[in-house]
């Protein structure tokens, strides 16, 4: 059993869908519709722009869209190749929507710099942060952040991103990310916790927290004038690692997923569960592969579509 797995933010990099672009008029196509639909010209901003420009979420989230689009629309259409179901990392769930056909790419494309504007005005800058657990299980880290705000006085802080075992984000308050960083001890943890480290993400807002409160409701809104359709294809949703193919379902879903954590460490297992053994990551980067060769490394069998020879490698899954 197949699924189409689409990357999130950090996923990026400059040249990203270049050789898709090249090679397949469709993706030309792809990225000349998402130009027009936000008025930013994608091809420039993903294949010569600066990682700078690139890297702010408002260009992130669009770009990181049209390349996972334009390589599932590939697959699908040039390739013959059909997954049974779908799962996308944040972001990435967006794409696994259009995939779905829950709603339009230009839809989509206008959602998302919706989103990235959203979540970079909903909290000033230096006010909020995220930081990179490892080393820790999901109750460890739940405590964590009921210990340093009860201790610091300062909150929000909550798990933003289940990663894999032992790779979990928080996110919040920045007042308590720094007081946690500072006065961090592994015996306050309940169970045992070995090697355990905090790292600091440079990141320009705090993700997937009740922070993101005002960046939900913009989306609510958006949401309203749109239409949504059932889905062709059980997707996986983040906010509660279940699928679903029911229209109002999957939008509700997708607007708390803003202040909502990402649960991928359930996704995986949820598709584990689907038998969903046949993983194809349609995007950039391999950050997806290596989670679930962490997950499962002898279940999973995950490819990654960076290259034309990547693509002519899933030739096993043509109809």
């Amino acid at each position: 059993m197949l699924t189409f797995v689409f990357p999130g933010q950090g996923s990026q990099s400059v040249g990203m869908g270049d050789f898709l672009y090249k090679e397949f008029k469709i993706c030309r196509d792809i990225f000349d519709e998402a130009s027009e639909a936000i008025n930013v010209d994608l091809k420039k901003l993903c294949f010569t722009g600066s990682e700078s420009d690139l890297a702010l979420t408002e260009n992130t989230q669009p770009a990181l869209l049209t390349v996972s689009t334009a390589t599932a629309r590939v697959l699908t259409t040039e390739f013959g190749i059909v997954p049974q179901a779908t799962a996308g990392h944040s972001i990435g769930e967006y794409a696994s929507f259009v995939l779905g056909s829950v709603i339009s790419f230009s839809d989509a494309v206008k959602a998302v710099k919706l989103r990235g504007q959203a979540m970079q005005s909903a909290v000033p800058v230096g006010q909020g942060g995220m930081i990179a657990t490892l080393g820790l299980n999901e109750e460890q880290v739940q405590f964590l952040c009921q210990w340093a705000c009860k201790e610091s006085g300062f909150s929000p802080l909550s798990p933003a991103n289940f990663n894999c075992d032992g790779q979990i984000v928080i996110s919040g308050n920045a007042n308590a990310l720094n007081w946690l960083k500072e006065n961090f001890k592994p015996e306050i943890l309940p169970g045992e916790a070995k090697r355990v480290k905090l790292i600091p993400l440079q990141v320009s807002a705090p993700f997937h927290c009740e922070m993101m409160k005002p960046a939900q409701d913009k989306m609510a809104a958006f949401f309203e004038t749109i239409q949504v359709k059932n889905s062709t294809l059980p997707i996986v949703q983040n906010i509660h690692a279940k699928p679903e193919t029911d229209a109002n379902t999957l939008k509700k879903n997708i607007i708390l997923q803003v202040s909502g954590a990402v649960k991928w460490t359930q996704t995986v297992q949820q598709l584990k569960e689907m038998n969903m053994s046949q993983i194809i990551e349609c995007g950039n980067g391999s950050v997806l592969k290596g989670l679930f060769k962490k997950s499962d490394a002898e279940f999973f069998k995950v490819f990654s579509t960076n290259s034309l020879e990547d693509l002519n490698a899933l030739s096993q899954f043509k109809k």
